[in-house]
């Protein structure tokens, strides 16, 4: 039992999401068995990657693992029901947060016109600050989130980005979820769709063999798994958890 209040239901009140991520799997390992119960209810989901993972993969040099990794994610998304998936090009490992890459993503934003923007977790750790030892996130993740909330509002106003003026400002987005495993605020109801989560990273099939001995299918359910885990406040059922800010 526990004396905090259930979590409460991400807003579906709306029918279009952008979900923005530095590199192929971020997704995988994240939100997509949220995003597979959006496209099921008919939602149209779209992706934009910052990056194309190219640093990713011991061994393979960028200009191999470069097409490798857009080919793996652009299956991973097929796997969840989302056909639009972008590449900006940023070179793996050195995002900065700045205002190049808010110009970028604030560009992609007024491209698609979502009215719920996703991104994953950008704290420092994947464990709450108390927690010691912390493992340290990623650069490029830290740098990616912060610049996601900020690009929400550069993409709303037209004057930051001048150079932007052949793309209409977009004033449509409401929320913006952050797919964290600490701090959730709000939870999305992924019962239904762990399999296809399951079969959405197990695209990442060369990125999953250079991260592990283990089998691939081990690999991706037990990380599927972990990030849809159920507890007392989702009911028992197992959920998608994120953070939830006003658009």
């Amino acid at each position: 039992m526990t004396d905090e209040p259930p979590l409460e239901a991400l807003p579906d009140d709306w029918q279009r999401a952008l979900v923005l991520v530095a590199h192929p799997d971020d997704i995988e390992y994240g939100p997509a068995a949220a995003v597979a119960t959006w496209t099921a209810a008919g939602r149209d989901v779209r992706y934009v990657l910052a990056t194309s993972g190219e640093a990713g993969i011991a061994g393979l040099p960028p200009e191999e693992a470069g097409p490798l990794r857009e080919t793996e994610q652009r299956r991973a998304a097929e796997a969840v029901g989302v056909s639009v998936v972008e590449f900006l090009g940023h070179p793996d490992g050195r995002l900065t947060e700045g205002l190049e890459l808010r110009r970028s993503l604030a560009a992609a934003i007024r491209r698609h016109h979502p009215e719920l923007v996703v991104t994953v977790h950008f704290g420092e750790t994947w464990t709450p600050p108390e927690v010691a030892p912390g493992y340290w996130n990623s650069a490029d993740h830290r740098a990616l989130g912060r610049s996601v909330l900020d690009a929400v509002g550069d993409a709303a106003n037209e004057w930051i980005f001048p150079e932007l003026a052949d793309q209409e400002p977009w004033r449509g987005v409401r929320w913006v979820a952050v797919a964290t495993p600490v701090g959730v605020t709000h939870v999305v109801d992924v019962e239904d769709a762990v399999e296809r989560a399951v079969a959405s990273l197990l695209e990442h099939r060369r990125y999953l063999a250079a991260l592990s001995d283990d089998p691939v299918e081990e690999q991706a359910r037990r990380q599927v798994e972990l990030a849809t885990a159920p507890s007392p406040r989702s009911g028992g059922r197992r959920v998608a958890g994120f953070r939830l800010y006003a658009g």
